[in-house]
């Protein structure tokens, strides 16, 4: 898979990979393609809602989840961006066929 794009290795992540557009940065040197194709799916919702906003939506949803779930990781995975990222992580082809705002589905929960 060709990735478009600036991917940095930053061993000292605590994290396996962070899209903040345009970069995506990983833990390992090879994070194989469906950690990268995740972090494409967020680099394409950042630039569809605005970065900016993207970041604000992110945290304030973050937020209302932890208060919902009481857990940091349940927050986290509960959260619309990352259930989509998560969902199709693996479908190599899904940023191609991909709806715009298509995150919106995955609001509920």
């Amino acid at each position: 898979m060709k990735f478009k794009g600036f991917l940095f290795i930053l061993s000292f992540l605590r994290v396996e990979g962070i899209a903040l557009f345009p970069f995506i940065f990983i833990k390992r040197e090879s994070p194989g393609p469906f950690l990268i194709n995740h972090e494409r799916i967020h680099i394409r919702q950042q630039l569809e809602m605005g970065i900016i906003i993207f970041y604000i939506w992110y945290l304030v949803e973050y937020f209302i989840r932890l208060v919902q779930h009481r857990n940091h990781y349940l927050a986290y995975l509960h959260i619309s961006f990352e259930r989509e990222a998560y969902q199709n992580q693996f479908n190599l082809d899904y940023l191609q066929n991909r709806s715009f705002w298509a995150f919106w589905r995955y609001l509920k929960g």
